[in-house]
């Protein structure tokens, strides 16, 4: 860039962007389209762990009504989409075929515990996997991104050196506008990891305890079951 055509003008991100050259416009087109990604995964998982948690508050005072779990679990329908009401009625499956076939023994009452209780466990780890899809991607725009934009810091300043070597001068015209490049490079990766960093400790944490909550939820009615084995004994 001509320094006698440098102007405010040549400072703003339009200019920035047009000026740079094409490996420093990559690394930003490629740091901008991560940024879009992780606010998609960000915007989803906001909305899903909202549903969540409100699903599972409605369905926990379904059971604390005082209905049986039977009808708790009809009226959730044949195919709910929550994990709470497939667990339970995972469970009750499991405890009807066993009271079909009959309960007789400890032994086939401890087993038929177990069997309950791997399948709350299957239920769990299938959920927990689902909750935590898309995370993964956060975690690789916060860690990668600061670097990817050092990199294009790194190729600006080079690109300002042979400006200098080129133009022979030293003047601050003349590398300004490269090294405005590379800074604005560090600060685009910078705006795509800070939210993404933030997002994934947040949905990490909401993961955890609604993973927490499906064990809990898994526990209780561990217990309801064991109850109802007892009376029947």
């Amino acid at each position: 860039m001509d320094p006698a055509a440098v102007t405010p003008a040549s400072f703003n991100f339009v200019t920035l962007f047009l000026e740079a050259s094409w490996v420093v416009k990559l690394v930003m087109l490629g740091l901008a389209g991560a940024s879009l990604w992780s606010w998609t995964v960000i915007i989803d998982k906001s909305f899903r762990f909202a549903a969540l948690n409100r699903q599972a508050n409605a369905f926990e005072d379904a059971v604390a009504s005082g209905k049986s779990l039977e009808e708790v679990a009809a009226a959730a329908g044949e195919r709910p989409r929550h994990a709470l009401p497939r667990m339970l009625q995972g469970a009750l499956k499991e405890w009807r075929e066993a009271r079909a076939k009959g309960i007789a023994t400890d032994s086939q009452t401890a087993f038929l515990v177990q069997r309950i209780d791997r399948v709350l466990d299957a239920a769990i780890a299938r959920e927990s996997a689902r909750v935590e899809e898309g995370l993964g991607s956060l975690a690789i725009v916060a860690t990668a991104s600061p670097f990817i934009g050092l990199f294009g810091t790194v190729w600006g300043i080079m690109h300002a050196f042979q400006s200098i070597a080129i133009q022979k001068n030293t003047s601050l015209a003349v590398v300004a506008p490269s090294i405005a490049e590379a800074l604005f490079a560090t600060a685009i990766g910078l705006i795509a990891a800070i939210p993404a960093y933030i997002a994934f400790n947040k949905f990490s944490t909401d993961a955890g305890k609604f993973s927490g909550r499906l064990e809990s939820f898994a526990d209780d009615l561990s217990t309801a079951i064991q109850r109802r084995l007892a009376e029947r004994g």
